[in-house]
């Protein structure tokens, strides 16, 4: 039921039967303000979407909104795939990071990570990030997080993310243009491609690798590079995340040339779905073959083939990928004794 992207079983085996913390990072890029770019929410109102992904993961309920977050197609926020894991499994503890919000969740008992980061401005007009320092915070969170559970699961829901990651990508020197996935089944290349182009420009030959992530990025990623660093190893992490979290690590793996460092990555591994793996657009293999260091990635053998529902069956035919750790929530699953049928039926019955 679970499928290497690359690196071997041993690791995803080693977490059989465990618990997890999960850890969901929030953000807001002024990215997905253009138009076209994302469809990963309500238009018009794609501020929300990380929101009220964690107001429903954590409570079953959206509170921001009289709706659940879904795309002008009709397809439900992955979010929904995540809570049904953990409804039929709980992961020990939800936590929230603030990354940069526009509108805080309304949840309470739950960790609420703040670290004062206020959202990113567009890209193409220069995103205005303050890279070392969310970079630090992010570094120093890593360094002193705690929790009894086995492993980690970090997770992130942000707009337009797949564009920022793209754009980061290149920047920083990888040959990635075509292979970042999107939240559409069609990549939306032109307004991509001219926002990434906009973007790019905004780099001088004198910026150093902080200076580059301020201008192209976006709060999760370069944070949640620093938190890895942090936690140097010293415990378990799936990365639950597609071609947005292959970014962080190529974040991961440019810091460390730059600074001539080393990485153990022996404890890291990268989950996604297997409509990210198998997407024609874009190819996290190969973004992970990148690397300079090793990393197990995996996806779970998930679909929606026996449900019912229309809105889901649209996951099957592309219109949605990833999001809100349903890779890595499914993993979670599957490795403590899930069956598939008990999930898809879960997730139908958040439906109606």
């Amino acid at each position: 039921m679970i499928k290497n992207i690359i690196g071997n079983s041993d690791f995803i085996e080693s977490l059989r039967g465990k618990k997890a913390s999960f850890l969901l990072a929030l953000s807001n890029t002024d990215t997905a303000n253009i138009e076209g770019i994302t469809q990963a929410g309500i238009p018009g109102k794609m501020y929300l979407t990380p929101t009220l992904d964690s107001e429903f993961l954590c409570t079953g309920e959206v509170r921001s909104l009289d709706i659940i977050a879904e795309t002008p197609k009709g397809v439900p926020t992955p979010a929904l795939i995540t809570r049904a894991v953990h409804m039929l499994n709980p992961y020990s503890s939800l936590e929230i990071l603030d990354l940069g919000l526009q509108v805080k969740p309304k949840i309470n008992y739950f960790n609420i990570h703040d670290f004062n980061i206020k959202p990113s401005s567009r890209i193409d007009e220069n995103a205005n990030i303050n890279a070392l320092d969310i970079f630090q915070k992010g570094l120093a969170f890593g360094q002193k997080y705690t929790t009894t559970d086995d492993y980690i699961i970090l997770a992130e829901s942000i707009p337009s993310g797949t564009s920022t990651a793209c754009a980061t990508a290149q920047a920083l020197g990888y040959d990635a243009k075509n292979l970042f996935s999107s939240s559409f089944k069609d990549t939306p290349s032109n307004i991509r491609e001219t926002t990434i182009e906009k973007s790019l420009k905004h780099i001088k030959e004198e910026d150093d690798i902080f200076s580059i992530l301020g201008k192209v990025s976006d709060n999760m990623q370069i944070f949640n590079a620093g938190f890895i660093l942090g936690l140097n190893n010293t415990k378990k992490v799936l990365l639950a995340g597609g071609t947005q979290m292959a970014s962080v690590l190529l974040i991961i793996n440019s810091i460390l040339k730059t600074m001539d460092g080393t990485f153990n990555s022996s404890n890291l591994a990268l989950c996604t779905t297997k409509w990210v793996y198998e997407d024609k657009n874009s190819n996290i293999k190969a973004l992970l073959e990148m690397l300079n260091f090793k990393i197990n990635a995996y996806y779970p053998e998930f679909d929606f083939s026996t449900s019912n529902h229309p809105a889901l069956k649209l996951y099957d035919e592309g219109e949605a990928k990833e999001g809100v750790g349903a890779g890595g929530a499914l993993v979670y699953g599957l490795i403590n004794g899930l069956e598939k049928e008990q999930i898809i039926n879960k997730v139908e019955s958040f439906l109606g």
